[in-house]
């Protein structure tokens, strides 16, 4: 399957998930949803033990949705999500799920379990490689700075953190919340190999996401907007709280199916 095909499948199931839970987070699944999309279709090698974590865990929907294209779940579960007795909570949990590692959704907390399974991988001397995916106003915590300088001292050469860089967190932007400034110059300043891409293109995600240094760990600034993929949701704050219900969902839902 392509990557454009996966990602486009991964959104219209975002969009009926989130609408019939009347869930939340929309946008912020998408404007992640192309990151997962290369991530899970291409790049994660399972017979290496590769691992990725959800650092920002209310995107959880967009996870399950990749799971559900890989075949790792099936259409009674996503049917399910954030419903009473559900394995897929609204925050994505490793309760009963083999295919997720760790539960998240207490920002800053994702980012530095990956960072100590990189370590122990790398003492084991396992060929496997650890992925976190961040949000920007995530980068607002303490913990994920602690987690760069430790991963730079240890040489993590075998763990790659993705920054979602849509700009926006919670009820307004970073900027307007705590303005990150110059994001990728901070990460080098840390020690990592940085690169900056358009987070909507797999070409440049799946280079990206492949990028190796020797003794250094990999950060990737993904410029990415918010709600992407159906109009009137991209870079609207709106969003990041309201489910899509009866005509926000017939108009989202022929959007998605027009692509």
């Amino acid at each position: 399957m392509t990557d454009k095909l996966f990602s486009k499948r991964m959104r219209i199931n975002i969009l009926k998930m989130i609408s019939k839970a009347k869930a939340s987070h929309i946008a912020a699944a998408f404007s992640c949803t192309d990151i997962l999309a290369v991530l899970y279709n291409r790049i994660l090698r399972e017979e290496k033990h590769d691992v990725f974590i959800l650092s920002k865990g209310h995107a959880g929907s967009a996870v399950y949705a990749a799971l559900f294209e890989k075949g790792y779940i099936g259409q009674a579960d996503i049917d399910s999500y954030y419903l009473d007795g559900s394995l897929l909570s609204g925050h994505v949990s490793h309760v009963g799920m083999d295919k997720i590692e760790f539960s998240t959704g207490s920002l800053g907390h994702g980012v530095c379990v990956a960072c100590g399974m990189a370590v122990a991988d790398k003492l084991d001397g396992r060929d496997s490689h650890i992925y976190a995916l961040v949000g920007d106003g995530e980068c607002e915590e303490g913990s994920v700075w602690e987690t760069a300088l430790l991963a730079r001292h240890y040489r993590l050469d075998n763990f790659t953190v993705i920054v979602d860089r849509n700009k926006y967190q919670a009820i307004t932007t970073c900027d307007e919340t705590i303005s990150l400034g110059d994001l990728g110059g901070k990460w080098r300043a840390f020690g990592w190999e940085t690169v900056e891409i358009d987070g909507h293109d797999h070409a440049s995600v799946a280079a990206a996401l492949l990028k190796r240094k020797k003794d250094k760990p990999v950060c990737i600034i993904a410029h990415t907007v918010k709600g992407k993929g159906v109009s009137f949701m991209e870079n609207n704050m709106l969003w990041h709280y309201r489910d899509p219900q009866n005509e926000f969902f017939a108009n989202a839902l022929a959007e998605l199916e027009a692509q």
